[in-house]
């Protein structure tokens, strides 16, 4: 009987758990993510779609934008996870592409700007105390990080692109390489 009472206690645990990640989501990361699309939104008002629709469209034809300094602006002025609404305005060729550039500088931007993916920081500091408790500086760790990362920004999109033509191909699916605007 023991056995059973505790799987019941466990059972109905888990989704406590889950009720108290979600209350704390609620009164944290909700609202911040909100208040980021309601400050994007009333940018893009501002500037106008078709400005930025125009913008993205000029930045998808060349891959250092599309792969290293559209994703670094996003993460830099957004923050994980905001700054994917950005992809939006990317051609929907590219979209997987933007996502996976975004999703990787999301990471690897840590060391010198925490406030892009503060719930990642963790890794970051985990591996920076190993640094400095060597007596080295963490700065030229952070710099190679960020440097890595954003090349291997390219190399993903680069290879999403192909992921995706090959799907594409496959599935009979055309996407196009324009935004809506243009």
């Amino acid at each position: 009987m023991g056995i059973l009472v505790d799987l019941a206690e466990g059972f109905i645990n888990l989704f406590q758990i889950g009720a108290d990640v979600f209350v704390d989501w609620v009164s944290s990361i909700i609202p911040l993510v909100l208040i980021l699309l309601v400050f994007m939104n009333a940018a893009i008002n501002l500037i106008g779609e078709d400005k930025v629709n125009k913008f993205a469209q000029w930045a998808s034809k060349y891959a250092v934008m599309r792969y290293m300094v559209l994703p670094f602006v996003a993460a830099f002025v957004l923050g994980n996870p905001a700054s994917f609404t950005l992809g939006k305005f990317m051609p929907e060729f590219y979209k997987p592409s933007f996502y996976a550039s975004l999703a990787q500088f999301n990471h690897t931007s840590n060391g010198l700007f925490p406030h892009i993916n503060p719930g990642e920081l963790f890794v970051w500091l985990g591996i920076a105390n190993g640094i400095s408790e060597l007596g080295l500086s963490t700065t030229p760790l952070a710099i190679r990080y960020l440097l890595v990362g954003l090349v291997m920004n390219g190399v993903g999109g680069y290879v999403t692109d192909f992921t995706t033509s090959y799907v594409c191909k496959k599935t009979g699916t055309e996407l196009s390489k324009t935004t809506k605007s243009a």
